[in-house]
């Protein structure tokens, strides 16, 4: 009996969406005798029953391409802005599902599409999900597909910094992505060779990043690249955000729209490290050039890894699960394991180990 199966595209662009569309498509298709639609603009599209078909000529050449072709948007079923409302529009996403004669879902995402994902199985359809995202923190999975390409563009901005950083003798503040996980600036940090590493996992002491910027100053080394993970928070975080407006006085060239984009505190930083250790300091926030551009051949890879093991299992008939990167190779775990769950960089990871060897500070 032919199976019907729609896919949609949630939360953030990530590199690596359209290779994993591509690769649920063709196998869904060609090994299996699925028909295979895609619904637009993530769950809203869902909500508005407004499909696209992914068939041979739609899925051919899409590869290489960043971005997602059904669109995407951060929609979440329980909670979606309709007619100046908040409303949750679960049963009639339930009812477009089944409109369709759908036999299974498959929802792409980081880990808010985890939790939206697990709300539409809980209501009883076929969900299956894979995990994306460039913050590489969703729950239960060795890595996610749109991490490898971030990390590698991250990593490229870390290189070219440091002639800069070099040449006029300043500390570079670089600020990558990563929400409340470490994983994008740690690796970018030790793979760029960045001085100093500040993620989430590890509250910062300003203190000590300034003596360890001083020691190599000392050293005849007089300029320094400081990664910051954009969740990072110093040790007395509830005393910096309260004086964060006096450390930026009236006449600061840094904007307020810009402060709070930021949330303040890469900036503080960099003014904090300046004025300790009396060396100019300059800020790149890295933003959603991280998320853009071609996949890297890594994340081509996985993604179509995961997307013809997600077509294997709806063929199976395995649905309420994501599909996880398991070494070389891939295994489905229950959304229950998955939504609402976090992936941290652990405090003893290999990592962290290797970066402190190499005399890398990281804030503590």
């Amino acid at each position: 009996m032919t199976k019907y199966v729609g896919i949609l595209t949630a939360g953030g662009d990530s590199p690596g969406l359209n290779a994993a569309i591509r690769a649920v498509g063709r196998a869904a298709q060609g090994v299996h005798g699925m028909h295979v639609i895609g619904f637009r603009d993530g769950f809203r599209g869902l909500m508005q029953n407004r499909t696209m078909r992914l068939e041979g000529p739609t899925l051919s050449g899409i590869l290489t391409r960043g971005g997602t072709i059904p669109g995407t948007s951060r929609d979440k079923p329980h909670r979606m802005a309709v007619g100046g409302q908040e409303l949750d529009m679960t049963e009639v996403m339930v009812d477009t599902y089944n409109s369709h004669h759908l036999d299974a879902l498959v929802c792409l995402g980081g880990g808010g599409t985890q939790r939206s994902a697990y709300r539409l199985a809980q209501k009883g359809l076929n969900i299956v999900t894979l995990p994306k995202t460039i913050d590489n923190d969703v729950a239960a999975t060795d890595v996610c597909f749109g991490f490898d390409t971030a990390l590698g563009v991250a990593t490229s901005a870390l290189d070219r910094l440091h002639s800069t950083a070099h040449s006029h003798h300043r500390i570079i503040v670089v600020e990558i992505m990563g929400h409340n996980a470490g994983w994008l600036a740690l690796g970018a940090g030790i793979a760029g060779g960045a001085d100093v590493i500040v993620i989430p996992e590890i509250a910062y002491d300003v203190s000590k990043i300034a003596e360890a910027i001083l020691r190599r100053s000392r050293g005849g080394k007089h300029f320094s690249i400081v990664a910051v993970s954009e969740g990072a928070a110093p040790k007395d975080a509830d005393e910096q955000d309260g004086a964060d407006d006096a450390c930026y006085e009236a006449g600061s060239s840094m904007s307020a729209e810009l402060r709070r984009l930021t949330g303040g505190s890469t900036l503080r930083l960099a003014r904090q490290l300046e004025e300790r250790t009396g060396l100019e300091s300059r800020v790149t926030i890295l933003g959603h050039v991280q998320r853009g551009g071609a996949p890297s051949a890594g994340d081509r890879l996985l993604a179509t890894r995961l997307g013809t093991a997600c077509a294997t299992l709806i063929d199976e008939g395995t649905y309420g699960v994501m599909v996880a990167a398991r070494g070389e190779g891939t295994e489905p775990v229950p959304l229950a394991e998955v939504a609402g769950r976090r992936r941290t960089v652990p405090l003893d990871h290999s990592w962290i180990e290797s970066a402190r060897a190499v005399g890398t500070n990281l804030g503590d």
